[in-house]
């Protein structure tokens, strides 16, 4: 499976990237002329994000290319690549490892500095997190649904995910979405708004959640806890789009 999903990373890379001349990789002279062609460039623009987290140089870009373009089109290959697959994988999980690293030593900075901001409190698992607005409903427990609006980002103000942006909130049940939330929710009522900073061990590990969170980063999510779902709730939520209780409908 994983080798499976190194293949797929690696074989994306023609798409991305295309020599300039002298040798340097990129995309700029590419002439998109045809839909065709935009189809193309819009697979690979969708499947090389994952070549982002090999941070690739321009030499090991074209070499990439190089290997694929020969592979591809029957040519004899400039080394055996059956011999190569151990070191792909050990490559791989290494330069991975080291991003996470990267990502690791920042995020524990951010949360320290973030931890001494007024009103900031901090739970023994790590989570760091300051109270916008109180809330006076329902605090949920782990085994709930809740419904809730989010803006998540990375510690740089990359924003990932955002069902704010999307003009949709969200409904999941607490206990299968990242430990930082499972607990964090815990901590809100109903109505109202936690910003908390969750540490890569509480979210996505070492491993990320590719291609927008990379391993080991720290994540902050502004969260306003709209509901707990009762079991009425979530029926209704489970209804086909058009049958609500609203529209006319018996149910």
């Amino acid at each position: 499976m994983k080798f499976l999903l190194l293949s797929t990373i690696l074989i994306s890379g023609v798409f991305s990237c295309t020599p300039k001349k002298g040798g340097s990789a990129g995309s700029s002279n590419v002439n998109l002329s045809s839909e065709e062609d935009k189809v193309f460039y819009s697979m690979g623009a969708m499947m090389g994000q994952s070549l982002t987290r090999l941070k690739l140089n321009d030499r090991e870009f074209n070499a990439l290319q190089s290997g694929l373009i020969d592979s591809a089109k029957g040519n004899e290959t400039k080394v055996k690549a059956a011999e190569y697959q151990g070191k792909i994988q050990e490559m791989f999980k290494a330069r991975m490892d080291k991003i996470a690293e990267e990502q690791a030593v920042k995020g524990k900075s951010f949360i320290e500095d973030y931890a001494k901001k007024a009103n900031a409190k901090k739970t023994d698992s790590g989570l760091v997190y300051i109270v916008e607005k109180e809330g006076t409903g329902k605090a949920p427990k782990e085994t709930d649904e809740v419904e809730v609006h989010y803006h998540g980002t990375l510690i740089d103000g990359t924003v990932f995910d955002s069902s704010k942006d999307r003009g949709q909130t969200a409904k999941f049940p607490l206990n299968r979405v990242i430990k930082g939330w499972t607990e964090g929710l815990q901590l809100m009522k109903e109505g109202g708004k936690t910003k908390f900073v969750i540490p890569s061990e509480l979210a996505y590990g070492k491993m990320g959640a590719p291609p927008k969170i990379p391993g080991g980063s720290t994540l902050i999510f502004d969260v306003e806890l709209i509901k707990v779902l009762d079991e009425k709730d979530k029926k209704e939520a489970a209804l086909p789009e058009g049958h609500s209780k609203h529209d006319g409908h018996n149910h």
